[in-house]
């Protein structure tokens, strides 16, 4: 089987990303972004998919986090795209029900190339330190539109924002995990349609 894996950088006045991404990886990352609690989740996302990730990223922090945040999802996104190639033999669907700590999230994809976001979440805290938690919606947007994916988050209950937003990004990885892994039995790409 062809590596599933892909490079991607943009650079823009505001921010300079790159993303360096093995599906069939071993959970390693390396996530430099200038914020520790986004470095943080996405180190979680690495390990529990069991995807290879680097990411350097440099935006202008000084002015908002905004940028950087949603670039990184951006990048992401076109690299699990870009990845996945054709998405021939993929299972394309997981959902996965992770707890930590007081918190429980669900959160089910489907890789089936039609951008779709919905998050409903218990927790209603608004920031980690200086970290604005309402920035993970422009995250997940980024993602979802450039990765081509559904993605359904919803946290039954959690009020620790770090532990809300640790079982959702470790759901997260756990639903991808089951979803892009290649099943002889799919036999082509998994869609009626003939193609995603």
């Amino acid at each position: 089987m062809k590596a599933r894996k892909a490079i991607v950088k943009r650079k823009t006045r505001e921010t300079n990303i790159s993303v360096d991404l093995k599906i069939d990886g071993k959970g390693k990352s390396s996530v430099k972004a200038g914020l520790p609690f986004l470095n943080h989740m996405l180190e979680l996302l690495a390990r529990h998919s069991w995807m290879d990730l680097k990411i350097i990223a440099r935006g202008d922090l000084e002015v908002d986090f905004h940028h950087t945040v949603e670039d990184i999802g951006l990048v992401l996104g076109e690299a699990l795209d870009k990845a996945l190639g054709t998405r021939k033999g993929i299972q394309r669907y997981g959902c996965a029900q992770v707890p930590m700590d007081e918190s429980l999230s669900s959160v089910s994809v489907d890789l089936g190339g039609r951008p779709y976001y919905v998050k409903k979440m218990a927790c209603r805290k608004k920031k980690i330190l200086d970290f604005d938690l309402g920035l993970f919606d422009e995250f997940f947007l980024a993602f979802v539109n450039k990765a081509r994916i559904n993605l359904h988050i919803a946290q039954m209950y959690g009020q620790e924002p770090h532990h809300a937003y640790e079982s959702v990004f470790k759901a997260l990885a756990v639903a991808l995990r089951s979803a892009v892994t290649v099943n002889a039995r799919v036999g082509g790409v998994p869609s009626s349609k003939g193609r995603i």
